[in-house]
């Protein structure tokens, strides 16, 4: 039961944690069958040295903590080995639990700053977009810090720092005079804090069958959008009503050279890195981090690429899911290939690894053209978020078929 929720609570997905503990139970010669959603864990055993009978954990969604979810995987592989017995194991994973994580402090607001920034260039920003995403990102990631620290605080959070990012981006390009892109600092600023690597979880685990557990993670990302957009749409409501702009501003051209493949490389280790900090990875897995990020963005460029100069007829919407699944695809054989070779979770460069490809950013658009009263963009941005999920899924699941990753976790 301690280790159902302590892996839900280092952002394990439900059909993963289920297994892991179906089989932590068969190596110690019991019966369990369990059912995880994001809010609750129900486990009935059979057998008499638990009584049987059913227990029901309360959790709370969280998010990801790569540093505890290896260390709690290496636990459970001493105790599979035999070299410790379940009361030692119970004294690790408190210890493990009680300790600072990796992800707070310093190492979570460089990662804010490193996100934001890397995405307002691949969101075709400039590099003026870029620094004040990152100071935005950075701002944004401190009051992240404060706001966990006090009650109450649940579901303000994500709609205050669109409101805030909106703001300033709008309040940028007027004082600029228009030299930043006030859209493109309003999403990179919290690209962290859009949902859609949630919204692609959910996607696997309704794909996996894990229906309650797909459905309610869908309907909390779904929700999470909203509380985006609508804070977004305040944040520049209210700086217009305020002060008179001189806009509509025009987007500023990007810079040139963002777009040469040493430029490129360099973002897309920012941005790797960035994200593998806010999810608590240690500092020997980065470069496996960066590994299977920069095959994702390599495999989903090419493709794009390779469609482009074809004769394909394909609409950009066709081409984005095909470019996703490719991506997906590179991404979890990269990573159950880790997980063969280093005998740790897969979930370690798949997550970041996913982050880089997520619709997070379509969805996005998508609610912003609703708010600017633009259903018809609206309508099209849904489709393509929905499109590209649906390709991330595939990608990764057809990975699984061609580079099993030996693991439950």
């Amino acid at each position: 039961m301690r280790t159902a929720e302590l892996l839900h609570a280092y952002g394990t997905p439900g059909h993963r944690l289920e297994r892991v503990i179906v089989k932590l139970a068969a190596d110690a010669g019991q019966e369990v069958q369990v059912f995880s959603s994001p809010t609750s864990i129900f486990l009935g055993f059979d057998g008499e040295l638990t009584g049987g009978g059913v227990r029901l954990l309360r959790v709370q969604p969280g998010g990801v903590d790569l540093g505890r979810l290896v260390a709690m995987d290496e636990v459970l592989e001493r105790v599979e080995d035999g070299e410790i017995d379940h009361a030692g194991a119970l004294e690790q994973m408190e210890l493990l639990h009680a300790a600072p994580t990796r992800g707070g402090g310093v190492p979570s607001l460089i990662g804010h700053a490193l996100a934001a920034g890397a995405a307002a260039v691949f969101f075709g920003g400039c590099l003026a977009d870029a620094l004040l995403s990152a100071a935005v990102g950075l701002v944004i990631g401190l009051l992240e810090r404060i706001s966990s620290r006090k009650e109450g605080t649940t579901g303000t959070f994500e709609p205050f720092a669109a409101f805030l990012a909106a703001g300033v981006g709008l309040l940028g390009a007027h004082v600029l005079g228009g030299a930043v892109d006030d859209r493109v600092v309003a999403l990179a600023s919290v690209i962290v804090l859009v949902p859609g690597l949630s919204l692609t979880v959910a996607l696997v685990e309704l794909a996996t069958r894990n229906l309650a557990s797909g459905t309610a993670r869908l309907a909390g990302s779904m929700t999470v959008f909203l509380t985006i957009a609508f804070g977004a749409y305040l944040g520049r409501l209210v700086v217009r009503t305020i002060i008179p702009l001189s806009g509509p501003f025009p987007a500023p051209e990007p810079e040139a050279w963002l777009s040469s493949p040493l430029a490129l490389a360099v973002l897309l280790t920012l941005a790797a890195t960035g994200f593998g900090l806010l999810f608590g990875a240690r500092l020997r897995e980065l470069p496996w981090i960066l590994g299977s990020s920069a095959a994702g963005f390599a495999a989903a460029k090419l493709t794009a690429w390779l469609i482009a100069n074809g004769n394909a007829t394909d609409g950009p919407v066709q081409v984005s899911a095909a470019a996703a699944f490719a991506g997906a695809l590179a991404v979890a054989a990269f990573s159950n290939a880790y997980a063969r070779l280093k005998d740790r979770p897969a979930t370690v460069p798949l997550l970041p690894g996913l982050l880089v490809l997520v619709p997070g950013a379509i969805g996005y658009r998508a609610l912003s053209a609703f708010a600017d009263q633009n259903a018809l963009d609206g309508v099209a941005s849904v489709y393509e978020m929905l499109l590209v999920g649906a390709a991330l899924v595939g990608g990764t699941l057809t990975a699984n078929v061609i580079v099993p990753p030996r693991r439950v976790l």
